[in-house]
Formats: structure tokens, sequence, C-alpha cells
């Protein structure tokens, strides 16, 4: 799975029900790390691997179960812009060691596999790359790091373009690419096109070893309706030209996708997605709980014939 965002968290909790965490691979964006207080933090690692620990937050949808803000609070005495990214206690102790693994001239990689062994995780888990990729959005607001425009700004700002900082000289992490071509099938989680899964394909390599497979390339479509589960998707679409619908979806990720896994209420869509080369899957992709993503889990890999 390549995964990056809370959406794919969610249709991981029902993956990991409808098949054999081992036999997972997760290859993880890595261009929304940034430093905080001198600390090297990486949300959708860390969202996936506490989501894989079953100890992720479901109301928050990132962050630890039952974390406490008391440390940030404390900062917020010293720092004047303390409180707009939210590192709660116990989430700092990963932040905290993946920062002095790294310093000590640990890859990513190998302390992402450290965590995931720490929190008892079954699957692999696995950065895009350890060389430092990062998304700068060209906004009316200037330029700005995913996080700010994501978490500070909220979305609000118009983006003129997308810039995966690094990406050109940066290679693929350990392990990435032979895992995309040995797969039995490749699942792009339901994350945003461009700012999860954009990063990863702009990786040399990554894009070529998807292209070069001849088993499944399947993806879960975070659109409903033309409306994003969350995040600014549909406005992305529509500011780089693609149709805010399923059909756009598949767009983003040609010429490698076979399938994709659209809602139910988007059936309409199916004619469009075949024409596009594309095979549709009708489900229900709304993951409010694991059990509704476990259905829809399982209707994939049914499809993909893995089930």
């Amino acid at each position: 799975m390549l995964a990056g965002g809370v959406g794919a968290a969610k249709f991981l909790r029902g993956l990991i029900q409808s098949t054999d965490p081992a036999s997972l691979t997760i290859v993880v964006n890595t261009a929304d790390d940034d430093r905080f207080f001198g600390l090297a933090v990486s949300p959708d690692l860390d969202t996936i691997i506490y989501t894989l620990a079953g100890m992720a937050s479901r109301r928050r949808g990132w962050g630890l179960a039952g974390d406490r803000f008391r440390c940030l609070e404390a900062l917020g005495l010293l720092y004047d812009d303390a409180g707009w990214f939210r590192l709660g206690d116990r989430d700092l102790a990963t932040h905290i060691y993946r920062t002095d693994r790294l310093a000590a001239g640990a890859s990513l990689s190998a302390v992402t596999a450290e965590l995931g062994a720490a929190f008892g995780v079954a699957a692999r888990v696995l950065p895009m790359t350890d060389h430092p990729v990062r998304t700068v959005l060209d906004t009316d607001d200037g330029h700005l790091s995913f996080q700010r425009y994501l978490v500070e700004r909220r979305t609000r700002p118009s983006v003129r373009g997308i810039r995966y900082r690094g990406a050109s000289a940066a290679r693929p992490a350990p392990g990435v690419v032979r895992a995309i071509r040995d797969a039995d099938a490749v699942i792009i989680a339901p994350s945003n096109p461009f700012l999860s899964i954009g990063p990863m394909l702009a990786v040399p390599g990554i894009r070529s070893a998807l292209s070069a497979r001849r088993r499944p390339v399947a993806a879960v479509s975070p659109l409903v309706r033309g409306r994003a589960v969350t995040g600014p998707l549909a406005r992305l679409l529509r500011r780089f030209g693609h149709p805010v619908s399923s059909v756009g979806i598949a767009r983003c990720y040609r010429p490698f996708l076979d399938l994709l896994v659209i809602d139910r209420r988007d059936g309409r869509d199916a004619f469009a997605l075949e024409r596009e080369g594309c095979r549709a899957v009708l489900a229900d992709t709304i993951f409010s709980t694991p059990r509704r993503a476990a259905r829809t889990a399982r209707a994939l890999l049914a499809a993909l014939e893995l089930a």
C-alpha cells in the first residue's frame, strides 16, 4: 500500500482486519516531515505505525489515543507560536527517539523499522525515501511548507503550484522498489493524489516501478459525490485541470492504474472510468468505523482475487 494522511489510516484499520498484517508492506509519504523544537517529526509514518499498533486516536485521526499536551502548554510560555502544531506528551517520545537516532547516523528506514518493532507492528512500514523531500505550496500567502498550509492556515490560501523539493535528487528507500515490483497487488490508499501520493511518484524509480508492473495496481478514491472526505482535494483537482470526480482521481494515476474503488453514490462514474481503461469497484468509502473500512477492504481484495 502507498499511504499518506488520515484517509490512509482509516482504510488501513479495515485492511488489517481483512488480511494478514505480516503480508503487508506500507510505503509512506515523508514529504510532510518537519522539525518542531529541534525534533524530527514524521506525521504520516507515525500515524501509520500508531494505527497498526491499535494506539492511534480515532477521534483526532492523528497522535496517540488518550495523549495529553502538558509539555506543549508549558512550551507556550516560552514560544509565541508553540501551539499551532499539536505534539502530545507520549508522542514526543517517538520524536525524541527518531531525532536521537538520526543524529547518531541511522537512516530513516532503520529508525522506522525500530519504531515499528517497539510498537509491536507486524506489517513492514517503509518511508518512501531516506533523503529529505519536502512539499512546498506556492499560495496567495507565499511559499508555505505542507504543515503550515494544512495545519496552521487550515488550507485557506489558494494554491497556485506544488513543488516536491529534493525529490529529483532522492532515491527510493531500501525495499520500496522491490515491494512494488514483487507485490501480488499494489493499493494506493484514499490519500490526496497531490499532497500525499504525488511526492512518492516524484521520487525517481517509484513511478517507473508502478508502470512496469504486470500485476494489478488499485486505488481507493478519496472523493464522494465530488467532495473530499477531508482536505482540499476538490480545489486542487480544479486547479490542476482535472474533473472533480472519480475520473479525475484515475487520471492522476495514469498510466498504471488498473482498478479504482469508488463510492456507491458515484456509480454513474463507472462507465466513464471504463472508457479511461480503469475498472470500477463500487463500495462504501466513508470509513467512519473499522468495520465499514473492513467491508470495503474485503471487496477490494476479492476484486483483486486475493480473498
